[in-house]
């Protein structure tokens, strides 16, 4: 917890959070994914890789897998705890280029732990406007958010946001084992166009 916290004091608004999230909520979100189906995963956002070691032992072999992390403590961290993993210091905007370096133009599942809480609206739709240019037609896009912080505006809006760029928005219930108490989002991607909000 100490790196956590660390990390947002020093970062706050690239952290948004001053504790790891448990193994009990990774658990949950790669249960959650439909990760045995899964060609191309990316992650957004590893912290300190507590995600990224539980996505690495359920990809089916032969599976594209890289991590985006705009903050460089968690980059040295997620490669640190995940050594097989490829982790790039960069801004989850850019997913697509990492994607075309990988040979491929879209992915089937985007697992987050992006602080969408501490961005103001317009970054939250201009992440989900990249998010959605780089899912499959049935992709999957999967974050979490904290049982407290549904009372925030921010929070509001990025649900209000969720459901107008995905056809279904599913609540996992709530994973009362992480600091603080956690529940998954998981959205598919659907048939119809997605609503710009630049």
């Amino acid at each position: 917890m100490h790196k956590f916290l660390k990390q947002f004091i020093t970062h706050p608004r690239k952290t948004g959070a001053v504790a790891a999230s448990s193994k009990h909520l990774a658990r949950s979100i790669v249960a959650t994914a439909n990760l045995a189906q899964a060609r191309v995963v990316v992650e957004l956002g590893p912290g300190t890789g507590v995600f990224t070691e539980k996505i690495l032992q359920h990809l089916p072999r032969g599976a594209v897998f890289f991590a985006l992390e705009l903050n460089p403590g968690f980059v040295a961290e997620t490669r640190k705890h995940c050594p097989t993993a490829t982790v790039y210091h960069d801004s989850a905007l850019h997913i697509k280029k990492y994607l075309r370096q990988h040979g491929v133009e879209h992915c089937d599942c985007i697992i987050s732990s992006l602080p969408w809480g501490v961005f103001k609206k317009s970054q939250q739709a201009e992440l989900l406007d990249a998010i959605i240019g780089a899912l499959h037609h049935n992709g999957e896009f999967l974050t979490f958010t904290y049982l407290g912080g549904l009372l925030l505006p921010s929070a509001r809006d990025f649900l209000k946001l969720l459901r107008s760029y995905f056809m279904i928005v599913r609540k996992t219930p709530v994973v009362w084992r992480n600091i603080p108490p956690a529940f998954i989002y998981h959205c598919r991607h659907g048939s119809a166009a997605p609503v710009k909000h630049r």
